[in-house]
C-alpha cells in the first residue's frame, strides 16, 4: 500500500502553480523495534497522559498547549489561536530563489521528501517547474509547513519527479568554533600523508548503498530467532583498539596488510544487503508480514520464557 501524503497543497514558481504532495523519500518501518513490558507478567507497558498534580488522565479534548515562562508559570495557546498565525507556507511552497547545490552546507539538511503532482491536474505546470531547474542546474528554495512548524525547503529534479529536501534555520546549526578550538595544530609530514594516501587509494570505490548491510539489525534478528528457538545468546567478539605508539609504523602496517577492513570489493553486494537486507524471522505463520508483526509485539503467548 502506497504511503500517505504528509503534506498536500501547492507549488509555485511566480505565476506557474499545481497542486502537489510530499511523501517521506526514507522509512525505517522495516527497522526492528521493540515494546516494553512487564518483567512479571509478560504484559505490555502503556502510557496515560496524567495530571502532573492530581495524578488523574486527562482526556484529549482537555488537552492544551502551553509555553513555560517560569516554574509554575505557562502561556497557554489554543488551536484556533495557532491557525490565526497560519502562513501562507501551510498550503503554498513558493519558490523564493535559486541557489548552487554546492552553496547547501550538509550540516543544514535534515531529511528527504518526494514532491509529486496531486491528482490528474497541473501536470503540465509541475513538469515546467520541474525541467526549469532542471536546466538552470540549481536547486529551489522555498518554504512549506510541517508539523505545525515552518521549514525550508530545497527543490530539485529527481528522474521525471522532485525531492525536497527539509533544511535547518542557522540558529539550529551549532558553530564548529566551540569543538575545533581546542584540537591541537599538528605538522603532518609528507612521507605519512603519502602513505596515508595509499591507504585511501586501496580502499577506493564508486559509492554503492547496495554492499552495505545493516549488521545491527541482522544481529537483532538473529537474536530474536535465537531466543525462540530457546537457545543462549553468545556475545559477539569485539576488536581491541591498540595503542598507537609509532604513527609510521601503523601506516606502514596498514599497507602491508591492505588494513584491518579490506574495502568492499567494486560491483559486488553482500550477499543479505542483495537479497533485501533482512533475513526472515522465524516464521509463525507461514507470513513474514504476520511474523514480523507478531515478533514485533513480542506475542501474546509466544515468549521465550513460559510461565506456569
Amino acid at each position: 500500500m502506497a504511503p500517505r501524503a504528509n503534506w498536500k497543497g501547492f507549488l509555485r514558481l511566480s505565476l506557474v502553480t499545481c497542486p502537489v504532495a510530499l511523501f517521506p523519500a526514507a522509512s525505517d518501518y522495516e527497522k526492528i523495534s521493540f515494546n516494553q513490558l512487564n518483567r512479571n507478567t509478560g504484559h505490555r507497558i502503556k502510557y496515560l497522559k496524567v495530571d502532573a498534580d492530581s495524578g488523574e488522565e486527562v482526556g484529549t479534548e482537555d488537552i492544551i498547549k502551553g509555553y513555560k515562562v517560569d516554574t509554575d508559570t505557562y502561556v497557554e495557546v489554543s488551536k484556533d489561536e495557532l491557525e490565526k498565525i497560519a502562513l501562507e507556507s501551510t498550503r503554498t511552497i513558493e519558490i523564493d530563489e535559486f541557489v548552487p547545490r554546492a552553496d547547501i552546507d550538509p550540516r543544514f539538511i535534515i531529511r528527504p521528501y518526494y514532491v509529486t503532482p496531486d491528482g490528474k491536474v497541473g501536470h503540465d505546470a509541475y513538469a515546467v517547474i520541474r525541467e526549469t531547474i532542471r536546466n538552470m542546474d540549481m536547486v529551489a528554495i522555498g518554504r512549506v509547513v510541517l508539523t505545525s512548524r515552518e521549514h525550508i525547503i530545497a527543490l530539485e529534479p529527481l528522474k521525471n519527479g522532485l525531492m525536497g529536501t527539509l533544511l535547518r534555520y542557522p540558529y539550529e546549526v551549532r558553530s564548529e568554533d566551540e569543538f575545533f578550538d581546542d584540537i591541537q595544530v599538528i605538522k603532518v609530514t609528507k612521507d605519512m600523508l603519502d602513505l596515508a594516501k595509499h591507504i585511501v587509494q586501496q580502499k577506493s570505490a564508486e559509492f554503492d548503498p547496495g554492499k552495505f548491510e545493516d549488521r545491527y539489525e541482522a544481529a537483532l534478528v538473529d537474536l530474536i530467532n535465537q531466543k525462540r528457538l530457546g537457545k543462549s545468546i553468545a556475545a559477539i567478539p569485539r576488536p581491541r583498539g591498540e595503542n598507537v605508539v609509532d604513527l609510521m609504523d601503523a601506516l606502514k602496517r596498514s599497507i602491508a596488510g591492505g588494513g584491518e577492513r579490506a574495502a568492499p570489493a567494486r560491483g559486488k553486494k553482500s550477499r543479505k544487503a542483495a537479497a533485501g537486507q533482512k533475513e526472515m524471522l522465524l516464521p509463525i505463520s507461514g507470513n513474514r508480514g504476520t511474523a514480523k508483526a507478531e515478533t514485533k509485539t513480542g506475542g501474546k503467548r509466544d515468549r521465550s520464557r513460559k510461565r506456569a
